[in-house]
């Protein structure tokens, strides 16, 4: 039994977190699919009303690919709607050596609480989360789940430490514990054992639970980024 822990990866020869059982992802994604398959449907009149209205609003695509890092480590492009202006990225540099303390928060947390390069119909977007309303396509993708931990970026790798294998043998997702457990009112040691406590302990009423708080977050504009 000892060689079959130790074949998991698992170095202190504790059983497997559940998420990196199969049985258990397998149960997962069989109630995930259809749900999300219906969120699609129901949301895709929203959905294209709010990419007419960035357009509208501002130059530039509806949709953002952010790169992110998903299962196994491999890359993944989760799908926004874009809140921020089409040279956004080439200006956070300037912004940051401009400024020290966001310079700091930039370092803390790999985002900003008052982004200036973030446009006027983004704000709305994001404080009510609808910018996150196309990854419902990358679940049905496969490249993420319903819920799960939030996908990190190549530079959050070290900040997980020991536990990057495991969070890296589960589905990044679009909703997790962190997200209703405070989000940007975290620190990102508590926000590293939220997910841990996810992989370690899911299981389908934890699930549930966490997407019946995501709507009370959304409804209330509570810890949006």
């Amino acid at each position: 039994m000892a060689g079959e822990h130790n074949s998991s990866g698992n170095k202190e020869g504790r059983p497997p977190t559940r998420l990196r059982l199969e049985k258990y992802r397998q149960i997962k994604a069989a109630w995930e699919l259809p749900l999300t398959v219906l969120l699609f449907v129901v949301f895709l009149p929203l959905g294209t009303l709010l990419a007419l209205l960035i357009k509208l609003t501002s130059p530039g695509p509806a949709i953002y690919r952010a790169r992110r890092i998903g299962r196994h480590g491999r890359t993944i492009y989760v799908l926004k709607f874009r809140t921020m202006f089409v040279d956004a990225d080439q200006k956070l540099e300037a912004i940051l050596d401009e400024n020290p303390e966001l310079m700091r928060e930039w370092q803390r947390k790999f985002k900003l609480s008052n982004d200036p390069r973030i446009t006027p119909l983004g704000k709305i977007l994001r404080r009510t989360s609808l910018d996150e309303l196309p990854q419902l396509w990358n679940v049905l993708r496969g490249d993420m789940a319903l819920v799960g931990p939030r996908p990190i970026v190549e530079q959050e790798r070290e900040l997980y430490g020991e536990h990057l294998t495991d969070l890296l043998t589960v589905q990044p997702g679009m909703t997790g514990l962190w997200q209703v457990s405070g989000r940007s009112n975290t620190t990102y040691a508590e926000r590293v054992a939220l997910d841990m406590h996810y992989v370690e302990n899911w299981s389908p009423w934890l699930d549930l639970m966490i997407l019946g708080k995501t709507l009370g977050v959304v409804l209330k504009g509570t810890g949006a980024v």
